[in-house]
């Protein structure tokens, strides 16, 4: 999780442009069809369903402005153009995104590139009206990341922006620099209300998913080679993530100075240490793996995941059941890190885990708070998250 920052949005009217071939061709009795296809951008200021049969190309932001609605059925396709952090999704306070796919027909975000590469366009980002840490008597909102004009947070915990499941988001975190950047999905005080469920998310150039505050449950995500942190919490999250996966295959590149499996502040970024609502959230299930090589730095071998969970400035974790494991060598990492500069993880903070004891986890530190410490309890009987609900993907794990 990194500072904020503006970017432009793009045109003020929502485009919409069908486009198609000539009329079908009849060639000795046969018949060719081409698809219908469409570019979006702009802002979407009426109700919208999408049809799975036509190919979509985002062409730069599309904004879902409150009270309306995106629908987006079943087994549709949106490409964005490698636009970087130009070319996104955003759904306003009051907007909704209803893209509710299945195992036989998911939904895809991804790149039209014909190479695609991470970062290539900037993601999703949804805003809802869900309680954020505050200073006591000051409004719960804050600005977006891409728009100090964007405003997120409320007071009604149970707000609905709508559904995402069986979805894919892939080369998405579009990045600036390393105190800029977009992130695969991004949920800025999001309700419970809110449906977020069978979410993979692939080859991002930072963070896979971030929680900006909020109230939103998440279950069955599955992380793959994001270059920063696979699971980051700020701004006073209070939702319950349930059987989430993060794995770093043997390509994978660090980009970042610190990846992490888990990140999570309190408040935004460790500014505002008295806030009233600093983030209390829960994670039943999680599994981290790293199966990617360090990079040589001057001659010496350089971590892959500066921490594998790291709490810190007055957030408080809930972790149960997780199962971290290293087919790398892990020079240089932190099993589990609750000190910072900024200020420590709650004391409260419980988490119990199982290590695979092989590739340098064995002596992976764990660096508790001060002040009577957290609760860190190590077993070997955690197993992680269950990676049979991911069959519909066909990863291979």
């Amino acid at each position: 999780m990194k500072t904020k920052f503006l970017s432009i949005l793009a045109a003020a009217a929502l485009v919409l442009t069908g486009c198609s071939s000539d009329d079908n061709n009849n060639n000795n009795g046969g018949e060719t069809t081409t698809p219908a296809s469409e570019n979006l951008s702009g802002n979407l200021t009426q109700n919208r369903t999408l049809d799975a049969d036509t190919e979509y190309k985002l062409t730069g932001a599309l904004i879902v402005r409150d009270g309306v609605t995106l629908t987006i059925p079943a087994g549709t396709t949106i490409k964005a153009i490698a636009g970087g952090t130009g070319v996104y999704i955003l759904v306003e306070r009051g907007g909704k995104i209803i893209a509710d796919g299945d195992a036989e027909n998911p939904i895809t975000f991804t790149s039209d590139a014909a190479t695609p590469q991470a970062g290539d366009w900037g993601g999703i980002i949804i805003n809802g009206r869900a309680p954020i840490s505050r200073q006591l008597g000051a409004a719960s909102e804050a600005a977006t990341e891409i728009n100090n004009a964007i405003l997120f947070g409320g007071d009604n915990a149970s707000d609905n922006s709508g559904i995402m499941d069986h979805v894919y988001i892939d080369y998405t975190g579009a990045r600036i620099d390393d105190e800029a950047e977009h992130n695969g999905l991004t949920l800025n005080g999001v309700g419970n209300g809110t449906t977020l469920s069978n979410i993979v998310i692939r080859y991002g150039n930072d963070d896979a998913i971030e929680f900006f505050g909020g109230t939103v449950n998440a279950s069955n995500l599955l992380v793959i080679n994001c270059t920063d942190d696979m699971f980051d919490f700020s701004q006073g999250y209070s939702g319950t993530i349930s059987n989430a996966y993060g794995i770093r295959e043997a390509s994978y590149t660090a980009v970042t100075v610190d990846p992490r499996g888990v990140e999570a502040d309190g408040n935004l970024d460790g500014n505002s240490p008295t806030d009233i609502n600093q983030s209390n959230f829960t994670i039943n299930g999680i599994t981290i793996v790293n199966n990617a090589a360090g990079a040589i730095v001057e001659g010496q071998p350089t971590a892959t995941m500066q921490d594998v969970f790291k709490i810190r400035r007055g957030a408080k974790a809930t972790i149960t059941n997780a199962y971290v494991k290293f087919n790398t060598n892990a020079t240089g990492a932190d099993l589990i890190d609750l000190k910072d500069g900024k200020g420590d993880a709650d004391n409260t903070t419980s988490i119990t885990f199982t290590r695979d004891m092989g590739n340098g986890l064995g002596d992976a530190a764990i660096k508790n708070t001060t002040l009577g410490g957290a609760t860190i309890t190590e077993n070997g009987s955690n197993t992680g998250a269950d990676k049979g609900v991911f069959a519909w993907t066909n990863y291979a794990f």
